[in-house]
């Protein structure tokens, strides 16, 4: 049996679908796998030590405009990561309180560790 052009790329074409189909199946797993997002437990808690430091509180806090930027992740163990936040919040007022927060994730759970917060006094060169 010959078989044609078309019906060589017919089934060339199907399986690549098929193989494909198989690849965007099983992402989701991969990604679940990946490194945990968890910058509202970091953020809350920067939050917290910088009332306790009366540094500022969260009533003046422009809570939309608060951003959080994951810097570093590091697995540390099974399901165990190190977790490195750059996180600015905006006073009502317009003024910026930047901290680095350093702390421990998984996939289960955020809050594996306290938070330790640095408070950007200021930033040298960059942006």
């Amino acid at each position: 049996m010959s078989w044609t052009h078309s019906q060589r790329t017919g089934r060339l074409s199907r399986a690549v679908i098929r193989y494909l189909a198989v690849l965007l199946i099983s992402l989701p797993g991969v990604c679940l796998a990946a490194s945990p997002r968890c910058a509202s437990w970091p953020t809350n808690m920067a939050l917290v030590h910088l009332k306790n430091a009366d540094i500022t509180d969260p009533t003046k806090i422009d809570e939309s405009k608060t951003k959080a930027v994951r810097l570093a992740s590091e697995k540390v163990g099974k399901d165990l990561y190190r977790q490195v936040y750059d996180i600015t919040f905006y006073e009502k007022t317009g003024s910026k309180v930047e901290v680095i927060t350093s702390s421990e994730a998984s996939n289960e759970e955020c809050s594996m560790s306290g938070v330790d917060v640095f408070v950007v006094s200021r930033r040298l060169g960059g942006h």
